[in-house]
């Protein structure tokens, strides 16, 4: 009998745990997120993480699909934020990231942000995989920088 019980209650904080990943997810994609996948260690092909993506003032703030935080995993500053690269994906790539999915390889030219999870430094590489139509938004929010700000040519 305790058996079963043990079982049942690990069944129900699976589900639990199922539901409030849902439904932080559904939230994120009403409050305008996009579908996008994000890779920090570039030299593996597959160290891709899917996740929603958000437009917050100057930072483009990345939550990561199956992780229950309530704030996001990684935050890219507009600043020094520019596209050395636009690919397609790689054949072991198709898995990891949306359908039509284009690959940014990204970098960072200025001082680490104010938060450890911030993407940022002058070494900082990342890749971002996102369909078209959400790159068009992307690049759209990286080169409309408020008036005064110098930011890098960024398609």
């Amino acid at each position: 009998m305790e058996i079963l019980w043990f079982i049942g209650t690990l069944l129900t904080v699976a589900v639990v745990t199922l539901i409030l990943l849902g439904v932080r997810r559904v939230r994120l994609i009403r409050m305008g997120g996009i579908n996008v996948a994000l890779r920090t260690h570039v030299d593996n092909p597959r160290g891709w993480h899917l996740g929603v993506a958000r437009y917050h003032g100057d930072e483009f703030t990345w939550y990561r699909a199956l992780s229950l935080r309530s704030g996001p995993n990684r935050i890219i500053q507009r600043d020094g934020f520019e596209i050395d690269d636009r690919r397609e994906p790689g054949a072991q790539e198709l898995y990891g990231v949306p359908n039509g999915a284009v690959i940014l390889r990204c970098r960072a030219e200025l001082d680490p942000p104010r938060s450890k999870r911030a993407v940022g430094g002058p070494d900082t590489v990342v890749e971002i995989a996102m369909t078209p139509d959400a790159l068009t938004g992307f690049l759209s929010w990286l080169e409309s920088a408020p008036p005064g700000r110098r930011l890098p040519y960024a398609s």
